[in-house]
């Protein structure tokens, strides 16, 4: 495998900190700490590559909150000189680990996306007849450490990349502990609780090494297993097949595997007929068409009703309410929900 060394001087080069900068200021920049980041730009993007250069660097405090939609999750955001940071790392080393991705794994990479995992999803729902769904335990609350570190340092051999990846890492333990529920292998002892583990949700690294931490799972699925159906999008798999028993035992082989990764799927996944509709990234995906989750239906119309009231008592303008209505129907017209846009719509009255 070809590791690669020399790359921590590019990462606070003073072009791929300002791209960094750019990126992590997108749809960011009317928010407070962008726009106080932007007031002193150059002097902050310095005293980064000057904290970066001598190893002086150190992330600071996350702030964290709960979000309730589709389920609670613990979001932790770092402050925003932080997420430049994280851009600088990604935009160096992202490109060193994506020509090893497979295709069919559709999180947080460049033209992938959610809408072409559904795509991709229901391409497959047409060739086999069988689907076997598996979403990961606490995913990122259990990601290991020492694990997720080798296998970033199978390809960097820079410890000095290595080093500051050691201080995002760092920065986010103990972040997510009240969200863990601690999951025992075999040949663990009481130690075991005290590893490092967990990535906080808000980070730009987060979504990255995921994808790195499952990718040997993603080629153990489709080389070994060989299954000739696969689709992830972050910790939610769909393994399709001819048959109820290939599935069964598929699975029984991929909860050995995950244990490697000290991972777990939840235990009530089993084999389907495609015909039943597979529930993946806020559809019902069929083999002939697609309906939206219930739930987000009902999400989206008490937050609309909420908005249009914001809306005629002169709390949120126009343009604000006009954008978060047009964003939905972009998102669910990759769906059959043209009657449902009508009857979502047409009681709105400004």
């Amino acid at each position: 495998m070809k590791t690669y060394k020399n790359l921590y001087s590019k990462l606070f080069d003073w072009d791929n900190l300002f791209f960094a900068y750019r990126k992590a200021r997108k749809g960011k920049r009317s928010r407070t700490p962008a726009a106080s980041f932007e007031f002193n730009l150059e002097s902050n993007l310095v005293q980064l590559c000057q904290e970066l250069e001598t190893k002086t660097y150190a992330p600071g405090h996350y702030h964290s909150f709960y979000i309730h939609e589709p389920k609670r999750r613990l979001i932790s955001a770092a402050p925003f000189r932080d997420r430049v940071v994280h851009h600088a790392l990604c935009n160096v080393i992202e490109p060193i680990f994506e020509r090893s991705f497979l295709d069919d794994s559709y999180a947080n990479r460049v033209g992938k996306g959610t809408h072409k995992a559904i795509d991709r999803a229901q391409q497959y729902a047409r060739h086999f007849p069988y689907v076997l769904q598996c979403d990961l335990k606490q995913f990122f609350p259990s990601i290991d450490h020492e694990l997720l570190r080798q296998v970033l340092s199978r390809k960097i051999a820079d410890k000095d990349v290595m080093w500051l990846i050691d201080q995002i890492l760092n920065s986010g333990c103990g972040v997510l502990a009240e969200a863990y529920e601690m999951a025992w292998f075999s040949g663990d002892n009481l130690l075991a609780a005290c590893r490092p583990r967990g990535l906080p949700i808000g980070n730009l690294t987060s979504q990255f090494w995921a994808n790195c931490y499952l990718n040997p799972l993603d080629h153990f699925i489709k080389r070994e297993l060989k299954c000739p159906g696969y689709v992830r999008y972050v910790d939610d798999l769909l393994l399709f097949g001819e048959n109820k028993e290939s599935l069964w035992m598929w699975k029984e082989l991929l909860v050995r595997k995950l244990e490697d990764l000290r991972l777990t799927i939840h235990p009530q996944a089993h084999p389907q007929p495609v015909s039943e509709g597979i529930p993946f990234l806020g559809f019902v995906i069929y083999p002939g068409f697609r309906r939206l989750k219930r739930r987000k239906v009902v999400h989206f119309r008490r937050k609309l009703k909420e908005k249009v009231t914001a809306y005629q008592t002169g709390q949120l303008a126009f343009d604000r309410l006009d954008a978060s209505v047009q964003g939905w129907i972009n998102h669910v017209r990759y769906g059959d929900t043209w009657g449902l846009r009508r009857a979502v719509l047409k009681d709105v009255v400004l």
